[in-house]
């Protein structure tokens, strides 16, 4: 069975580009750490920063989703398949 391919409009599309580039930048900034042989506690701490900033994305993404997607889908009497695919995210995203 072919999956379909869902997309949508970000509504806060530059907020998310703009946290991403953020992390981006953290993730590089993690490899030059190892690479330079910086001390471990260091690099864990910036590895936690990197992690709580790919979750504050995960939550905006979420509440976007839930506030458009799913609530559009509710009104169209869809809400079933919305909410299992949400819950289904959320179980993935708390693995």
């Amino acid at each position: 069975m072919e999956k379909i391919m869902k997309s949508t409009v970000q509504p806060n599309k530059q907020q998310l580009l703009n946290r991403l580039k953020r992390i981006e930048g953290q993730v590089r900034g993690v490899h030059q750490m190892v690479e330079n042989d910086r001390y471990c506690v260091d690099i864990l701490h910036q590895v936690s920063a990197i992690q709580s900033a790919m979750n504050k994305v995960s939550l905006a993404l979420l509440e976007d989703h839930t506030h458009h997607c799913v609530a559009k889908a509710i009104k169209d009497n869809k809400g079933e398949e919305a909410i299992n695919e949400l819950m289904d995210v959320m179980k993935t995203m708390t693995k």
